[in-house]
């Protein structure tokens, strides 16, 4: 059968593998097809679409961070046109918002008297550790995992958790709020932009008061075009997948299953968790926005037999 892994991030934003790694490491994990969606960014797509061996199926992507009442939710967006001018703007300013309060938690960190420098910071972020950082206006997305492997190197925790457990995560001493767009907005926007989404790891909502994004809200995102629910999530005990799973037969939209692999962050674990084929058609058939890239094909709508 084939194998599907619909979330997967690169070094453009906050994994630790180029984007080119990324679908080698997909290739060898024997996945045929394969999501990159790194945050807020398709930076890192065609650096990725190059390295796409015959046979195998690139799904151009990001995870769209959103926000409801404080609390976070996050939005996998799949075959979207990236220069859609209301989607580009919005992006735009996510990506400028990142940056301000990633400079803002650095000074709260240094005030913390942790030795963390933007700096460093940034060459964390960038797709090559050791090359330049991108220019403030390009496409890199600097982000709190980038933070947090600064504080672990400044002898400030023990691992990215302990850096989010201690210091960045919310309701810690130097966790900032930023500007995400309403979940319900941002499905609108994606299904504008000819693309197609689904709930990323919905029992994970840091800052919900459950814990879990909230059923009415998915209930609004699925009115507002949302095509699926991304209930098998590496993160999700048991009864949190059952659940999910039974909330998408109830709203009539898909189950999906990837990894959210991070490259080293993660162990490397694509294709942990899959997405059945019958599922992943229904998802992209209302998608007209971008093309999927197939290797010795060129972009195209098909993705084979498994």
């Amino acid at each position: 059968m084939m194998r599907i892994d619909l979330h997967a991030h690169s070094s453009v934003s906050d994994g630790t593998d180029t984007p080119e790694q990324v679908v080698e490491y997909a290739v060898a994990a024997e996945l045929d097809v394969l999501a990159l969606t790194d945050h807020d960014t398709v930076g890192g797509l065609a650096a990725a679409a190059a390295r796409v061996p015959p046979r195998f199926t690139l799904v151009p992507g990001m995870e769209l961070s959103c926000s409801h009442d404080g609390a976070s939710v996050h939005l996998l967006a799949y075959l979207f046109d990236a220069e859609h001018p209301g989607l580009a703007a919005e992006l735009r300013r996510i990506r400028a918002d990142r940056v301000v309060r990633a400079q803002k938690t650095v000074e709260r960190l240094r005030d913390e008297s942790i030795a963390v420098t933007w700096e460093r910071v940034r060459e964390i972020a960038s797709a090559d550790p050791g090359a330049r950082p991108a220019p403030m206006g390009g496409e890199e997305v600097v982000g709190r995992p980038h933070i947090a492997r600064a504080i672990v190197e400044a002898g400030a925790a023990r691992d990215v958790q302990d850096a989010f457990d201690r210091w960045i995560g919310a309701g810690r001493p130097a966790y900032l709020a930023r500007y995400a767009p309403d979940p319900v907005r941002a499905v609108a926007l994606v299904r504008e932009a000819g693309g197609v989404c689904a709930l990323a790891h919905p029992a994970r909502g840091e800052g919900a008061v459950s814990g879990a994004v909230p059923d009415f809200l998915v209930e609004r995102m699925v009115g507002a075009g949302l095509g699926g629910i991304e209930a098998d999530h590496p993160s999700h005990d048991e009864a949190e997948q059952a659940y999910w799973r039974s909330r998408a037969t109830e709203l009539a939209v898909v189950v999906t299953g990837s990894s959210d692999d991070h490259g080293e962050l993660t162990g490397r674990r694509l294709g942990y968790r899959t997405t059945a084929p019958e599922a992943f058609s229904r998802l992209i058939e209302p998608a007209t926005g971008a093309a999927l890239i197939t290797g010795g094909t060129g972009p195209g709508r098909a993705v084979g037999s498994g």
